[in-house]
């Protein structure tokens, strides 16, 4: 396990610690009064259990990649952004426009080709739009967070080729609590932004209904980076003030559930390195022009500009106002008739609003409502073969108004059937699935309609050819369908430093992929080892036509792209309470065809590492060290971005305090305070990555 610690306020945190030193908690751990079974459990590695996976799926019999984070570990690595959270995952980086807003990039891919869900439902809010919208969603809430491909990506939908993550809470109980009260209280702070966070969960039960409560509050200033950094030892607009809230029923009866809840969302944070000052920029034909404050015109057509960084953001620093409003529903029946395992509802209606705000005023508003409701049916075997079989629709209505409406309001309806199904043939089993979609988009400006529709399939085999030994294949087609803001984007957009022009011609994209990944799961040795390659037809992206002066004019075109990588992680066990691990990842990514070996943007380079974990005294402690390679395999208009090394150190121990089970753990990430910049991110030069920082915390289970 890798310890990645967060902390708590100082009062809190110091009298932890102390009770902990002194003795007066208890009983350490289970491993504290049996070294043997500490043995045989570091040596045996536990089955993960993947909900999505299927019936009888778990993480060491998924077909495809898995990415599971729970339990202890995702309590001490959650952040306050979904990709900060997830980002040491394999395969998986940041998008970073500042700790805030920062989304997951799976495999180079991110957008609208990631699909965020909450308990299978889609999230409606605006972060697929924008690399300086935050997804609104709280890790720090969250009981698993999965990441799926293959065919267990299909239940979700077909549009994320890249893969779908999905947060797996609490909010609507399933259970009713053993004692009748069960919760939780977490404390953190981190020393780089002046963080300290507070959350509580609490859920009561009588008779058959259950009531659930959730809270969290943060509060972060600008964060320190590295040494050397030529803009200072902050980043500027890097504050974030966080609230959410969450209130849900349920009735519980011996055969399912069915329960209610409510959230409400406020986050409040700055845009570091937001670009302003090209108000006066237009396009006219294929051409961009510009006019500079004194009323001059700029003429330097075609030029390279570097990345959007410091040197962007003049003026005012902009932040945003986020409210998310969220109702769900969500209910299971077991064995409602024959033949039929269970039958489970996901519903969902968001309203979401997100102001910009500049110089004290709302330059622009974005709303975004929408409901989606999703039914799956669960069967017995029949033939041998055992599946579900699902409904999906949403309904999505878009508009921004001010400086940065470069979309039209529009409505996005979209209606989605799939079939996944399993079945093993003794050491050999196999799973299938298929999707099929349809799309409407109205633009509401222009009274223009678009349709598409699109299907996809996923097939793979996993063979247990050894007690200790599988391998798993999975080949997929999988149909992209256009989104509004491709289609329709008109005007600029500060973020990205573009003036964006839609395409309504836009076709499905259609990623054919295979994935290949060997795994050994027993003794003192485990491994991971995956390659995959997925070729895109007609892949979309923001064609340059013109540049002046760092600013583009970009048109969404279509082109064929590859993609192609490894990631691998290799687990030895050197002694009774010392193991390493050796991990890594790359991916490669360009157009193809026409384009010939054209980069795309924003791949992030490779990585590689060593993590020793041990256990000493009561306390499970880490030190890890990776490599984060250069990346020049660049397309125009982007900067090359530096190789960087990374040392961590972590600690944590389980405790019993009063009725209570405690977790406290502590982290010193950077500790060489190395200046370090991503290169997934739009403002990597604006906003560098944190530096040298202190973590800690504190969680108590009732």
């Amino acid at each position: 396990m890798r310890i990645f610690l967060h902390g708590a306020p100082p009062a809190c945190l110091a009298w932890a610690v102390c009770a902990a030193l002194a003795g007066l908690t208890g009983t350490a751990s289970a491993r504290d009064t049996n070294t043997a079974g500490t043995v045989q459990e570091a040596a045996t590695l536990p089955q993960v259990t993947v909900a999505a996976s299927g019936p009888d799926g778990s993480q060491d019999q998924a077909l495809d990649p898995v990415n599971v984070l729970e339990g202890d570990e995702l309590v001490q690595r959650a952040a306050g952004s979904l990709g900060e959270t997830l980002g040491r995952q394999p395969g998986i980086r940041a998008s970073h426009f500042g700790v805030a807003s920062s989304r997951p990039v799976l495999r180079g891919l991110d957008g609208a080709r990631v699909g965020v869900f909450s308990e299978g439902a889609e999230l409606m809010d605006a972060s697929a739009m924008s690399p300086d919208h935050a997804v609104a969603i709280e890790p720090m809430l969250a009981r698993r967070i999965e990441v799926l491909r293959g065919p267990a990506a299909l239940a979700y939908g077909g549009a994320a080729i890249g893969g779908v993550i999905d947060l797996l809470d609490e909010r609507v109980p399933t259970r009713l609590p053993a004692r009748g009260v069960e919760g939780s209280v977490d404390l953190r702070g981190n020393s780089a932004p002046e963080e300290h966070s507070e959350a509580f969960g609490l859920t009561a039960g009588a008779g058959s209904f259950a009531i659930r409560a959730e809270g969290l509050a943060r509060r972060a200033g600008d964060y320190a980076v590295g040494r050397g950094w030529s803009e200072g030892r902050r980043v500027d607009a890097s504050q974030q003030r966080t609230e959410t809230g969450s209130l849900g029923l349920s009735w519980i009866g011996t055969h399912g559930h069915l329960g209610l809840a409510y959230t409400r969302q406020q986050n409040r944070y700055g845009l570091p390195g937001h670009a302003h000052g090209f108000d006066g920029c237009h396009a006219d034909g294929d051409r961009l022009h510009c006019t500079a404050d004194d009323d001059h015109e700029h003429h330097a057509h075609g030029d390279r500009p570097v990345d959007s960084g410091a040197q962007a953001a003049t003026g005012p620093a902009p932040w945003v106002d986020l409210r998310s409003n969220r109702w769900e529903l969500r209910g299971e029946y077991r064995e409602p008739f024959a033949g039929v395992a269970r039958v489970r509802v996901r519903a969902g209606l968001t309203r979401y609003t997100h102001d910009e705000i500049e110089g004290g005023t709302v330059s622009t508003r974005f709303r975004n409502q929408g409901h989606e409701a999703r039914i799956d049916l669960e069967h017995h075997r029949l033939a041998g073969w055992r599946g579900r079989l699902g409904l999906q629709v949403s309904q999505r209505d878009f508009a921004a108004t001010g400086e940065e409406a470069y979309v039209q309001p529009t409505r996005t309806r979209r209606h989605g059937l799939f079939l996944i199904e399993e079945r093993a043939f003794g050491p050999l089993r196999l799973e299938a699935g298929l999707r099929h979609d349809w799309q409407s988009v109205d633009a509401k400006a222009t009274d223009l309609q678009l349709t598409h529709q699109g299907s996809s399939i996923s097939g793979g085999a996993h063979w247990r050819f050894d007690p200790a030994w599988s391998l798993g294949l999975t080949l997929s087609r999988a149909q992209r369908l256009p989104v509004a803001e491709e289609l329709f984007a008109d005007g600029r957009h500060l973020a990205t430093r573009t003036v964006e022009r839609g395409n309504p011609r836009l076709r499905p994209e259609t990623a054919n992929s295979v994935d290949l990944t060997l795994r050994r799961q027993a003794g003192d040795t485990g491994l991971t080892l995956t390659a995959f390659r997925k070729r895109i037809r007609d892949y979309i992206h923001a064609d340059t036509l013109d540049a002046i002066d760092g600013i583009r004019l970009i048109e969404y075109a279509q082109h064929d792209a590859l993609f192609h990588g490894l990631e691998a992680e290799l687990r030895r066990r050197l002694g009774p309470s010392l193991h390493a691990t050796l991990f890594g990842d790359f991916v490669r990514a360009r157009l193809a065809g026409g384009e010939g070996n054209r980069n795309l943007p924003r791949i992030p380079p490779a990585r590689h590492g060593l993590r020793l974990d041990t256990w000493l005294g009561g306390w499970d402690a880490s030190l890890e060290f990776y490599r984060v390679a250069r990346q020049s395999r660049i397309d125009d208009f982007e900067t090359a971005t530096a190789g960087y090394n990374m040392l961590n150190l972590g600690a944590s121990r389980s405790f019993r305090l009063g009725n209570a089970q405690a977790l406290l753990y502590l982290a010193a990430e950077n500790l060489g305070n190395v200046l370090a910049f991503s290169h997934s991110s739009y403002v990597k030069e604006a906003a560098p990555l944190a530096g040298r920082r202190v973590l800690a915390g504190l969680r108590l289970s009732f």
